[in-house]
């Protein structure tokens, strides 16, 4: 597809070259003015590509820095939630916080979760799919066997 730019008429009109007579006579042919050097095929298609190239560059996706500050946003509270969880599971049972930390994380599990499952951007992520398994198991158990049980090996 062609860009704009290169079918907008020029201001300066080129005068038309007047038409050759059939006839032969022994008149030399009228000389004209020198021409501008008119392209050729292969410089026309070349100036298309390079052009067609720079316009596609500047339409293919490049992380804006919006992008990048909600990927480094979700990979500093996907690293908390990661913490969160370690260290809940990591209390003893008999610590009177427990069933306190058990709450924190799920309401902090809950949060990751309906923040982060409609971005589908992020839906693709090995990441994504291997920490909303880890905190649907960890939530799940807790929500079955109450903040004392102990997370079994697998």
């Amino acid at each position: 597809m062609s860009s704009p730019t290169l079918l907008t008429p020029t201001s300066k009109l080129k005068p038309l070259l007047p038409v050759k007579p059939k006839t032969t006579s022994a008149v030399p042919p009228p000389s004209y003015p020198p021409q501008l050097h008119q392209p050729s095929r292969r410089q026309l298609l070349s100036l298309t590509a390079v052009t067609s190239t720079l316009s596609l560059s500047s339409l293919l996706p490049v992380t804006p820095p919006a992008f990048a500050a909600a990927d480094e946003e979700y990979v500093k509270e996907t690293s908390d939630v990661i913490n969160k969880v370690r260290s809940t599971i990591n209390m003893d049972k008999n610590d009177p916080n427990v069933a306190t930390a058990v709450a924190e994380l799920r309401d902090t599990s809950n949060s990751w979760v309906a923040k982060y499952r409609r971005e589908k951007s992020l839906l693709g992520r090995a990441s994504f799919r291997e920490i909303y398994s880890a905190l649907n198991a960890v939530s799940g158990h807790y929500i079955s066997f109450g903040p004392t049980a102990p997370i079994p090996a697998k």
